[in-house]
């Protein structure tokens, strides 16, 4: 687990570039459980993300960061990356996967970062190596960075500062860096609290990894759930989620999508697959039946895509 004096450090050193994200009942009575939602989708970025990439950037030496800075992302960590980058004054390079989301691609080169395309396969290599191939500066690692993970890890401060009783907190799951970091900041304040990873059907090595007690590659297919969900768990994080976690659960295509439409009509908040991963499982009971907090991660969805599930298109 991340210390939780880690934590906290990161915690004082991103505060002003953050926002404290509202944590709110979800009128959901149809629902087996007591849903509370953390909407990270609120933050500047519009993504949890802006978080560890601001703790990573801002706590390099300067001389680490000048030559620029680097990172492998789907899209949101790019936009962490990037911002985070601008705030310092260096150069910001993304090496995004072939199919990402061009609303996500867009905001990064508003934030003033370079893209660079690759296959899916390279992405995944390169968040594996902590590197891009022909691309020089300082690689921060959307999964596997401890920095990023202290950053990430601040989310979980908040939610057990602001409620009691919590007997579940999901998670989406992409490569392990944002449940790491929440699962090791609320194991250390609310230890009684299960936490959960929560994968789309389409990717969900964890959960194969779980059951069969070592790392599993799985087929991954591509979906709207763009921001979660891999072929494998990396090495050097599988003990990391043995650790931490309580647990992975799964949730279909459909429900992510109807989690997404009932944030937009009922909440009123928009959320992408990823960010509606865990509000799917908690409506699914798979948090079980008690308090449970569902992180929502981000709100950065193509408006295309929003507007089929909306109008019930999506499957």
């Amino acid at each position: 687990m991340i210390p939780l004096d880690r934590i906290r450090e990161a915690r004082e050193l991103i505060a002003d570039a953050v926002l404290r994200t509202p944590l709110v009942r979800l009128d959901a009575a149809e629902s087996p459980c007591e849903i509370w939602l953390k909407l990270e989708c609120l933050q500047p970025i519009g993504s949890f993300k802006i978080r560890g990439a601001t703790n990573a950037v801002r706590s390099a030496p300067r001389e680490e960061i000048a030559p620029g800075i680097v990172t492998a992302s789907a899209g949101n960590m790019g936009q962490g990356v990037a911002w985070a980058a601008r705030e310092a004054g260096v150069v910001a390079t993304v090496a995004v996967p072939e199919g990402a989301v061009s609303a996500k691609v867009d905001a990064i080169e508003r934030l003033g970062g370079r893209v660079v395309h690759l296959t899916h396969d390279a992405w995944w290599q390169a968040i594996g190596e902590s590197r891009v191939d022909g691309v020089d500066g300082l690689f921060v690692n959307p999964v596997q960075d401890e920095r990023v993970m202290a950053g990430n890890g601040t989310i979980g401060l908040e939610i057990t500062e602001e409620l009691e009783r919590i007997d579940t907190v999901l998670v989406p799951l992409g490569g392990g860096g944002l449940v790491t970091g929440i699962a090791s900041a609320v194991k250390q304040t609310s230890p009684a609290t299960q936490v959960l990873a929560v994968e789309p059907e389409t990717a969900a090595p964890l959960t194969e990894s779980f059951r069969a007690g070592e790392p599993r590659a799985v087929d991954y297919k591509a979906s709207f759930i763009d921001g979660a969900g891999s072929g494998s768990v990396l090495p050097r994080m599988w003990p990391r989620l043995q650790e931490a976690l309580d647990g992975a659960v799964v949730v279909s295509i459909e429900q992510t999508a109807a989690a997404v439409r009932l944030l937009a009509q009922r909440a009123k908040v928009v959320a992408e697959g990823a960010g509606a991963l865990s509000l799917a499982a908690a409506l699914a009971g798979l948090g079980g039946a008690g308090r449970v907090v569902c992180v929502v991660s981000g709100g950065n969805i193509d408006s295309a895509v929003l507007a089929r599930i909306l109008a019930g298109e999506m499957r």
